[in-house]
């Protein structure tokens, strides 16, 4: 890899302020609004911040970025797909659990479902999130799709997860500026009670963590080797080693030579 420090050090910042990010909507939720249940109430419509951030934010994020980190280039590129699937999955299952408690909270409540831009983009993100994932499960995990199949969809695999992530993002800033202005009555957000500052300082760390991890997946240097050269890497290690013993025993003086010498030179003094 090409420029490994800076790749570690983009690396710590994105995992960090990720997880950050969950921190903090998991204050918010604690400390501002009024906790967590499941009761058809606001507890019940916290979980749609935290597992939408923890989830479809912080989980997919790593997930994308998985098959850029170093020291799992050992492992076998199906455990890495295993990998990038189950955590892909998990964010899947986070984020289907956040439609189900806001939903149910609106119900419950009697609120129109589905009048935002917010939750127009949310669900659209979560629809094709899954389609995502069936795909490539059926492409690239199942062994019955051609090689050149899988070839010609890895760049609009590689694409719509990307965009997926970015479409994400965007949706829960809408969504946490939206429960801001509604949930905010006295004061309201425009007079920056601390709840506001410290829910917009939550939008900027999703932010800053989502451009990290597409700068991270754009870099072609940063890419993954592919599986030809990772395997002959591997096996020109020992030759490596072997070779340099070698040549470190052939460069060694040959005792042979010195002996016959010394049987000469003493025949010449008898």
């Amino acid at each position: 890899m090409e420029n490994h420090r800076p790749f570690l050090v983009l690396l710590f910042f994105a995992f960090a302020l990720g997880f950050i990010a969950v921190v903090f909507v998991l204050r918010w939720v604690l400390h501002f609004r009024e906790g967590l249940a499941w009761d058809g109430g606001a507890k019940e419509f916290n979980w749609h911040p935290l597992l939408a951030v923890t989830g479809f934010i912080f989980l997919q994020g790593i997930a994308i970025v998985v098959y850029r980190l170093p020291w799992t280039w050992k492992c076998s590129k199906l455990m890495m797909k295993f990998i990038h699937a189950g955590l892909n999955v998990l964010a899947f299952i986070l984020a289907v659990i956040s439609l189900v408690a806001v939903f149910d909270f609106h119900n419950v409540q009697n609120i129109p479902n589905m009048y935002s831009l917010h939750s127009w983009v949310g669900l659209a993100a979560v629809i094709l999130f899954s389609l995502q994932i069936v795909l490539g499960v059926c492409i690239f995990l199942l062994p019955v799709s051609p090689g050149y199949v899988r070839a010609a969809f890895m760049p609009i695999h590689v694409f719509s997860g990307l965009f997926i992530f970015t479409t994400v993002i965007a949706t829960a800033l809408m969504g946490i500026t939206e429960k801001l202005i509604f949930g905010l009555k006295d004061p309201k957000y425009k007079d920056s009670p601390p709840e506001a500052t410290f829910v917009n300082v939550l939008g900027l760390l999703i932010t800053v963590f989502g451009a990290l991890i597409l700068w991270i997946t754009t870099r072609a240097s940063w890419k993954r080797p592919s599986e030809q050269l990772l395997h002959t890497l591997h096996s020109n290690e020992p030759a490596s080693v072997g070779t340099k013993t070698d040549t470190a025993i052939s460069e060694r003086p040959d005792p042979e030579p010195n002996s016959e010498a010394r049987r000469r030179n003493g025949k010449t003094e008898e």
